[in-house]
């Protein structure tokens, strides 16, 4: 015959102890406790999205007074380009930005304008080929044309990008957007830098572009992901115009 059940000890205990941590938590100990919680929550928003904010505004000022100013400089490039061989002034791509969205990127054409159908035939010698097969660089490309190698070497080429950085597809510091076909290649580990805003320009443009090798620009830019700030950008666009005008690694 089983003995009456009754109520142990040990359980009355433990419901005291239950009781005096419930109300620890959310009795008067525990308000101070949550206001110090969602003080440091809202402070934390507003310090991440007034960095956002900040940005945005760098963005849209600089990129709207640089296509302002540079109005006649794109007149002369596309009129050079056109009366190269009277093809198209704009080559456009599409391009894989933050979290993979694709969005078109357009360049001024500094290639003739096969260039895609005989890049098949060039890939062999692309000056990354040793040492990785995701992207395609070539010192002597002769597909450029000569107000093309002009254009690139001091990345004139570039400048159309600014109505991305005006549209928001685009930074004007961050990871440069990669093509579809070099994120099919992609490793896990390389898809980490598709987690900021693609840039006009990022570390890897201004320490030697294309002379850097595929897997250390994946690491400067995820460096750059995980210490981005305002100064830190103010800081790589400034340093931007000697790399510019020295054009090292730049074909």
């Amino acid at each position: 015959m089983s003995p009456p059940a009754t109520s142990r000890p040990s359980d009355d205990a433990h419901r005291v102890l239950l009781v005096q941590e419930l109300y620890r938590r959310y009795g008067r100990g525990g308000t101070s406790l949550r206001y110090r919680f969602w003080v440091k929550k809202y402070a934390w928003t507003l310090t991440v999205g007034g960095a956002k904010l900040l940005k945005r505004a760098l963005d849209i000022v600089v990129s709207l007074a640089m296509l302002i100013v540079l109005s006649p400089l794109f007149a002369v490039v596309a009129l050079c380009i056109k009366l190269t061989d009277g093809g198209p002034i704009v080559f456009r791509q599409v391009r894989v930005g933050q979290w993979g969205r694709e969005f078109p990127f357009p360049k001024f054409r500094s290639m003739c304008t096969n260039a895609e159908k005989l890049k098949d035939a060039l890939l062999a010698q692309s000056h990354h080929a040793g040492t990785s097969a995701v992207t395609f660089k070539m010192k002597r490309d002769p597909r450029v044309t000569w107000i093309g190698r002009i254009i690139r070497k001091l990345s004139i080429d570039e400048l159309p990008q600014l109505m991305c950085v005006l549209k928001g597809d685009m930074s004007l510091v961050g990871p440069r957007p990669p093509v579809p076909r070099e994120v099919a290649l992609y490793t896990l580990a390389d898809r980490r830098r598709l987690d900021a805003v693609p840039g006009l320009t990022c570390i890897w443009q201004v320490s030697g572009r294309g002379d850097i090798p595929f897997p250390q620009q994946v690491q400067l830019d995820v460096d750059y992901i995980e210490s981005q700030s305002f100064w830190l950008d103010i800081k790589l666009l400034l340093a931007t115009v000697p790399a510019v005008l020295l054009g090292k690694g730049a074909y």
